[in-house]
């Protein structure tokens, strides 16, 4: 049995098997505690009977600054996640939806337009299940990641920015049929 349940700073001490993913981005200790103290409902764990972390959502909302206000890339209030993992031996039982599933419900309580994530080009697992879940490109973004673990001599990897809206966004005003066609620098993005 799984328990869904809200991070607390012990649960670092239990992160091992879910970060040694590839695909997952890790972060110093401080910027979990940040995501906890700022956002603690959007960060969310997922927990076996015997206390061990299965997986994980990490996420925020935002919107970007006012001076941007006139770019093209500007972002309107919306909830982001910065991280999602499932530990390798718990994959596919549905926690990585559940997990999603829970900070979607989140966006919504925020009345945020849409939900985004980064996510690696090479990372065809993730991007299915996000694709089965609603969410579109909306952008590439070139060399958004700085190493690349299926070709360490590149400079980089391109991360898709995927959206799925919110009730908010009844016209998919900030959704996108061709993402995959719209192509950004890192410093366009917020």
């Amino acid at each position: 049995m799984v328990e869904f349940r809200q991070f607390v700073p012990t649960d670092l001490n239990r992160f091992a098997k879910c970060n040694l993913d590839p695909f997952t981005e890790t972060y110093d200790i401080g910027f979990y505690l940040q995501y906890y103290s700022n956002w603690p409902s959007l960060f969310q764990v997922a927990v076996d009977n015997n206390g061990n972390i299965l997986g994980y959502i990490m996420g925020k909302t935002e919107s970007s600054p006012d001076y941007f206000k006139h770019s093209e890339h500007y972002l309107p209030w919306h909830a982001h996640i910065t991280a999602l993992t499932v530990a390798p031996e718990a994959r596919r039982l549905g926690i990585g939806r559940i997990l999603s599933e829970k900070l979607e419900a989140g966006a919504e309580k925020a009345d945020a337009w849409f939900v985004d994530l980064f996510v690696r080009k090479s990372n065809e697992t993730a991007i299915k299940l996000y694709e089965n879940m609603g969410y579109k490109v909306y952008r590439v973004v070139k060399d958004y990641y700085g190493d690349n673990p299926n070709d360490p001599k590149a400079h980089g990897e391109d991360a898709y920015d995927m959206r799925k809206p919110c009730k908010r966004d009844a016209t998919l005003k900030h959704i996108r049929d061709n993402g995959r066609n719209h192509v950004v620098q890192p410093e366009d993005v917020f």
